[in-house]
């Protein structure tokens, strides 16, 4: 129990198991609870989930007796969120829409408010742990004991000045534990279905949404040789190592799954092979912007791992920090098919140490 005075944390509820179960057991704790439902803007068309969300949410804060607000971030999210998506694949980059969701919204937007509104700390459902280490001085983000649930990946951009005021309570347990506690407490959302897809708005088809804001305009799909063997709508829309999103023409004797290995945005082309080892290259030297370190930044020649894909697989690495948000990964070893505008996260074990958008 807390022995200090009362420390107030607003969680945020998104009508899901995870959150519901967190404020559950910051209350048990003897945390002073708020549940916060944050709205964000929704894309016309697309089947609509936030009412029942919110209402899901509402419920299991009534049944824990706590209280629960409504925040509203449709303008910081639309921004944020959708237009920045819209336009990096307008520039032929292929961006991680939940890895800006999480910045700008749930830890800039939602945590900046809850402060101000006399929060001492804001509370969400991820899979990860935030441990103060006392010798280094850092607050630490480590992985989930549920390594198939771990969602440090998209949280690379934190900051020690924001991971003093987050707590994930269920980080250090396994998805399985987390609905046994839903179902012992008797908690409204304990059989609920987890989410999938885009942060806040679940299923979306990236290439469907897309084609509402950017024109699609067909283009040749070649061979390794340069030779035209197929065409597709728009090299915007792909991202390298798809299978899908384009069409083969011409008759081949290989029934064999191919895979974009290039992509050109100025002519519009795309290069196909069934060889994935064309994009998996050793030794691969791979340029970040916008890198953050979440503690101490990584040391020039140390080993560490880093990936490239959520619950992708790691890859030994060397990090040679380059100036302000500049880095530079080397991959000795591994899978090093990043494209443009991904986001390239890198760990030490369990321990994330940042991260940057592959350039």
């Amino acid at each position: 129990m807390i022995t200090e005075a009362k420390k107030k944390v607003y969680v945020g509820m998104s009508g899901g198991v995870d959150s519901s179960v967190s404020a559950y057991l910051l209350q048990r704790q003897g945390y002073d609870v708020t549940g916060v439902f944050i709205k964000v803007w929704q894309p016309e068309g697309i089947e609509c989930t936030w009412k029942e969300d919110r209402l899901d949410a509402m419920r299991v804060a009534a049944e824990l007796g706590i209280p629960f607000k409504t925040l509203d971030l449709e303008a910081q999210y639309k921004k944020e969120v959708i237009d920045y998506m819209i336009a990096e694949y307008a520039r032929g980059r292929t961006p991680n829409p939940d890895v800006a969701c999480n910045k700008y919204v749930k830890f800039d937007g939602f945590l900046n408010w809850a402060l101000e509104d006399g929060a001492d700390y804001i509370a969400t459902g991820h899979y990860t742990q935030n441990i103060y280490n006392k010798e280094s001085g850092f607050f630490e983000l480590r992985a989930s004991t549920d390594s198939e649930k771990d969602q440090g990946y998209f949280l690379w951009t934190l900051s020690q000045d924001k991971l003093k005021h987050i707590l994930f309570p269920v980080g250090a347990m396994e998805k399985k534990d987390v609905r046994v506690v839903a179902k012992e407490a008797g908690l409204y959302t304990a059989d609920k279905k987890d989410s999938q897809g885009l942060c806040f708005i679940g299923k979306l088809d990236i290439k469907d949404f897309l084609k509402d804001y950017i024109t699609p305009k067909r283009g040749d799909v070649l061979n390794t040789e340069g030779v035209v063997v197929g065409h597709h709508d728009g090299v915007f829309f792909l991202t390298l190592g798809e299978r899908h999103g384009f069409v083969i023409d011409a008759k081949t004797n290989s029934d064999k799954p191919v895979y974009i290995v290039g992509k050109d945005i100025e002519k519009n082309t795309v290069t196909i092979s069934d060889d994935l080892e064309v994009l998996h290259k050793k030794n691969l030297r791979v340029n970040l912007t916008n890198t953050n370190w979440v503690g101490s930044q990584p040391v020039s020649g140390e080993i560490y791992e880093s990936r490239i894909r959520y619950r992708g697989t790691t890859m030994k690495s060397t990090v040679e920090v380059t100036g302000e948000g500049i880095a530079a990964v080397t991959v000795a070893e591994g899978d090093a098919s990043g494209s443009v505008g991904q986001s390239l996260v890198v760990y030490q074990g369990d321990i994330l140490i940042g991260g940057g958008i592959i350039s």
